[in-house]
């Protein structure tokens, strides 16, 4: 009888695939790297209609912070729900928001939330970023914005255009005018061919000549928008000298800076926003992923002085997701009441560890790297011919086979940077030391497969 229950939840999961090839976009694409069908999600857990459990490292991009399903999340929601509370209500205020924006403003540095305005957006991060791109071209009355290479902001259309993934526009004409890509402090693929901290110098040497020049090609920014650790480019965290020097550098030059912590915002890092690391105070803050408490919802925070928009400038219908903001308030408190903050830290420090370790074994790792619990593992083809500037050649076939060992085994991680040879870390910041060890052991478990299965 169990055989049989088996055979037909086996056979629902193809069909589920099946349907799903059938009707979806083309556009789709976790699907096509990790072909499952999550029946049942439980903290660090999701079960497939297999029956088998998976490790969830993904954890929605790092939109579940507290993991899957969470007690205290959950609450919060059937709390609401038993009020016949409103679910939608566009921009006007209630109770609950009002709460949603006091505890924001209270996780935020003193000096940043006193003279603090916030924008609810659309339901994703990347109409935050759209809305603070508006927001600062309405303030300064300029038009170029400076990005960075290997940053990702989203795939809407200025987002897209401020992102270096070029797989995306290559097909879509008349990209947003008037962005301008600087190098970001990639030291393991410095593109200045030196690596280490000369590349973090060299980045702010090039960054300042280009503000400094008056025959640079760029008209005075309307702002410059930046990743503290970029998150599809391949998990780099930017030092926070780095940061820091950023920071005085478009400050003396009235250049209003975007941090953009839609990946990184609420504990990630092993501080509850990344740009603490760095000690400094951006213009503008852009969140989404994490704040909704796995639902929905995206913000921009920025300093009075922008606040210049005329009412109904910047829209979308489901700014007012009373569910989201209630699952959101209630994952802020938790995370900070349990400190997950310094505990992605410590777990992060650990999880590097042993990957660190791995590496010294495996000499495809190229590199380790990452701050708390976002994580990248660089693949490399250790015997390919270095290019123009000395860097190991990128092995996505490999990075792509570890994927599926990795998924065999019951671990579920993303690829990305640069051609997809990144294997990225993002587990909810409730998972344990033996969880993370055992993630650990499976995933060298896989690499070592995956190498004989690509010599075989």
């Amino acid at each position: 009888m169990q055989q049989a229950t088996a055979a037909a939840e086996a056979s629902a999961n193809s069909r589920y695939l099946q349907s799903q090839e059938e009707r979806e976009s083309s556009a789709r694409s976790y699907p096509r790297r990790l072909p499952i069908v999550i029946a049942e999600a439980e903290g660090v857990h999701v079960r497939d209609m297999d029956g088998k459990v998976y490790y969830d490292c993904l954890a929605g991009a790092g939109t579940l912070a507290l993991g899957h399903n969470h007690p205290v999340v959950i609450g919060a929601m059937r709390e609401l729900l038993d009020q016949k509370a409103p679910l939608h209500t566009l921009d006007i205020t209630t109770p609950l928001k009002e709460r949603f924006v006091d505890e924001l403003f209270a996780s935020l540095p003193s000096s940043f939330a006193r003279n603090a305005r916030i924008q609810f957006c659309g339901p994703t991060g990347g109409d935050a970023v759209e809305a603070s791109i508006k927001l600062m071209k309405t303030a300064t009355g300029r038009r170029s914005i400076l990005a960075f290479h290997g940053g990702y902001h989203g795939s809407t259309h200025a987002a897209m255009s401020l992102s270096g993934t070029l797989g995306q526009k290559e097909k879509v004409a008349g990209q947003m005018p008037d962005v301008h890509f600087l190098p970001y402090p990639y030291g393991y693929r410095c593109p200045f061919g030196v690596g280490g901290e000369e590349t973090s110098r060299l980045s702010l040497r090039y960054i300042e000549n280009v503000l400094r020049d008056p025959e640079s090609g760029i008209v005075a920014p309307a702002a410059m928008i930046v990743e503290p650790v970029q998150g599809e480019g391949g998990s780099i965290p930017a030092p926070p000298e780095w940061l820091k020097e950023l920071r005085r550098l478009t400050k003396e030059r009235d250049i209003p800076l975007i941090v953009d912590e839609v990946q990184t915002g609420l504990g990630r890092t092993g501080k509850l926003f990344a740009f603490e690391h760095a000690g400094i105070e951006p213009d503008a803050v852009i969140l989404s992923k994490a704040i909704g408490g796995s639902l929905p919802l995206s913000v921009v925070i920025y300093h009075e002085r922008y606040d210049v928009w005329k009412p109904g400038a910047h829209i979308g219908t489901f700014r007012g997701n009373q569910l989201a903001m209630a699952a959101g308030l209630a994952a802020l408190r938790y995370i900070k009441e349990q400190e997950l903050p310094e505990r992605a830290r410590v777990l992060g420090e650990r999880l590097q560890e042993r990957l660190s370790s791995l590496a010294e074994s495996e000499s495809c790792i190229g590199d380790v790297r990452g701050l708390g619990l976002m994580i990248g593992v660089e693949i490399v083809d250790e015997h390919g011919e270095p290019d123009h500037l000395g860097h190991v050649p990128a092995a996505p076939g490999l990075a792509a086979q570890i994927q599926r060992e990795c998924l065999q085994r019951g671990l579920i991680l993303e690829v990305g940077g640069r051609h997809s040879s990144v294997i990225r870390f993002l587990p909810p910041l409730i998972v344990s030391e033996e969880q993370l060890d055992d993630i650990a052991a499976r995933f060298g478990e896989s690499v070592r497969a995956a190498r004989e299965a690509l010599r075989c």
